[in-house]
């Protein structure tokens, strides 16, 4: 649904929308800006809402590169938009990187795409009319971002954090310091004492300070407790995994899970088998409620949006062709 509250100036349009998206925002004016696209299954419904709105859409901007922020990105770039993300996704995104956006790893399918802006930290970046500060905010992934809007007080969080939690750590590839990185990036977007948060899931919260004093005990508690951490990106991984492919058969869930890189690294940080960890995994999710048994199947319980199975064969970053040459790197958007 489209947002309107007087809290927003009249030169943005935010959307929530439930998983496997992000929510969107866009910046009217001059040079009309996305922040983030969505997942691959729905990449023809944010490219018919932007649409609706701008017939130049000039650039999009990238909070980090999982699947559910840049799954539009190939279509809208397609049609003529550049796309804008920071400098570690850029740099891994032009070399073709196999580990691009996480995609194979975490079976999560991205539409090859190119980045023509390479945003570092404190750099201006003009979206709509105003100017807004890139503020790397690492920890959820090494290529994290926000972005600042100081007159209007406005910063968009991308999954730095939401009204009621922060986003998952992989300590397997990022190292068991990545929940403290996550930790001290809060610290600093609080600093910031924002007006409105924007987060990349769920709603606007109506109170900045509330959302933000969650979100540091939830991240404090990652910190403390490192194994808690490796469950708890695990289920939201599982949880997604079965979002995007409306459920899996029983008897197939195991097997996929065995199957699953992110659940191997997982065992192994934990000191189980892959066997013994998928078991343990869908018990204490089911018991949780946080997956359902229904007619044979086992699905997400949290809100989604179906996706469409052909929208998932997608190759994965080993398969992209080769990269165009493109503005990586450039000081500012094209105009």
């Amino acid at each position: 649904m489209s947002f309107d509250d007087d809290r927003l100036p009249a030169w943005l349009t935010w959307q929530r929308r439930p998983f496997p998206d992000a929510n969107l925002l866009l910046a009217h004016g001059r040079q009309p800006a996305l922040v983030d696209s969505g997942f691959v299954g729905h990449a023809e419904e944010t490219a018919a809402w932007v649409r609706a709105r701008t017939s130049d859409l000039a650039l999009v901007v990238n909070t980090h590169w999982h699947s559910d922020h840049v799954g539009g990105n190939a279509l809208l770039q397609a049609a003529g938009a550049g796309i804008a993300a920071s400098a570690p996704d850029a740099e891994a995104i032009a070399r073709r990187d196999p580990g691009c956006c996480l995609a194979e790893y975490l079976d999560q399918p991205v539409n090859a795409y190119t980045v023509d802006v390479s945003l570092v930290d404190g750099q201006l970046l003009r979206l709509g009319d105003a100017d807004w500060e890139v503020v790397r905010t690492p920890g959820h992934t090494p290529g994290h971002l926000s972005l600042w809007q100081p007159e209007e007080r406005l910063l968009v969080v991308g999954d730095a954090l939401s009204d009621y939690d922060v986003g998952w750590v992989n300590t397997a590839l990022d190292g068991p310091e990545a929940a403290a990185t996550a930790l001290a990036s809060l610290h600093r977007l609080v600093d910031l004492s924002p007006r409105v948060v924007l987060p990349s899931h769920g709603p606007i919260p109506t109170d900045a300070g509330a959302a933000f004093a969650t979100a540091l005990r939830r991240a404090q508690r990652l910190v403390d407790d490192p194994a808690g951490a490796v469950w708890y990106g695990a289920r939201r991984i599982f949880a997604f995994a079965l979002m995007i492919r409306g459920g899996l058969p029983v008897d197939e869930v195991e097997p996929y899970l065995h199957a699953r890189m992110w659940l191997t690294d997982a065992a192994r940080l934990l000191g189980r088998t892959p066997e013994a960890l998928a078991a343990e995994l869908v018990d204490t999710m089911l018991r949780s409620g946080a997956i359902v048994l229904r007619d044979g199947r086992l699905h997400a319980a949290a809100e989604h949006t179906p996706v469409a199975a052909e929208a998932l064969r997608v190759p994965f970053p080993r398969a992209w062709p080769v990269a165009e040459p493109t503005g990586a790197g450039a000081e500012e958007p094209p105009r």
